[in-house]
């Protein structure tokens, strides 16, 4: 907040809420002014996240099905608390002896977060010109080289919703998940440099794995959706079960759409909607 005071062109902070300058004239130029500041504060080194900086941006809305109001780069969303939205895939096999067994990636040791941490088989951001589809498609390419043959029996098996805070700031997270059963003489293997290597882990084995200190935290919720919806987690073997499935769901499209005081300018015939309802 004391950062954003030295900034009065462009976020307003008004005793009960922040907004951009409603003189902005739309999505082009709020982003472009937005972008002015973080680059000022990466390059001044004002904050641990963006460090991370990706040079690859998400889209910031007031909920997910309507228009952007304008783009960010994604290491400085959680300095904002913006939802941000991603694609998780769980990579699994029918073993004949084994049983289920799941495909679990190790995070890259360079990677901005989480470096060298567990992960689930695929995941990634949701970015600017990608739908849904076609960012777990690029992201199972890139991350597992998956081919098409393969890539086309992919399941959507809907969303987890999660809360989470570090130094680096707030994530609320919606990640939309999909399930794909690969054959067992398939090894997934990197392309894009971000994964060190692939393990293919029986449920007993995947679960102590998923509840160590060494699992991405954020990736939990996922693999133990994964694990609830394929009856290895059950209300009979898990005595906080009720819990752990709200919490699986953590009600962000609600939470965020409070009423609350807010600003709408009619510019060139877009609603904008202030800051404080994103």
């Amino acid at each position: 907040m004391k950062e954003l005071l030295n900034y009065p062109q462009v976020f307003q902070v008004n005793p009960e809420y922040v907004q951009l300058n409603p003189a902005f004239r739309d999505y082009s130029e709020r982003s472009a002014r937005v972008d002015e500041v973080l680059r000022e504060w990466r390059a001044g080194e004002k904050f641990l996240t963006l460090r991370g900086w990706r040079e690859e941006c998400h889209e910031v809305r007031a909920q997910f099905n309507t228009l952007p109001l304008f783009k960010m780069d994604r290491s400085a969303t959680c300095l904002f608390g913006i939802r941000k939205y991603g694609v998780d895939i769980n990579g699994y096999v029918m073993d004949p002896v084994k049983g289920l067994s799941i495909w679990l990636q190790k995070r890259s040791p360079n990677k901005q977060t989480w470096p060298g941490y567990w992960d689930n088989m695929v995941s990634g951001g949701l970015s600017v010109g990608y739908s849904i589809n076609e960012t777990a498609i690029k992201e199972a390419g890139e991350e597992a080289s998956i081919p098409n043959n393969l890539i086309a029996k992919l399941k959507s098996a809907g969303c987890v919703s999660l809360f989470f805070e570090s130094e680096r700031g707030l994530f609320p997270n919606t990640e939309f998940v999909y399930d794909l059963e690969l054959p067992p003489d398939f090894v997934p293997s990197n392309n894009d440099g971000e994964v060190e290597t692939f393990e293919l882990l029986p449920v007993n084995e995947c679960l102590e794995r998923i509840l160590s200190s060494h699992f991405k935290t954020t990736s939990v919720p996922v693999a133990l959706d994964f694990l609830i919806r394929h009856g290895y987690i059950t209300a009979e073997n898990e005595p906080n079960f009720i819990q752990i499935v709200e919490l699986l769901h953590v009600p962000l499209q609600t939470m965020y759409n409070q009423p609350q005081k807010k600003c709408r300018l009619a510019a060139n015939g877009e609603a904008i909607e202030s800051l404080d309802r994103i």
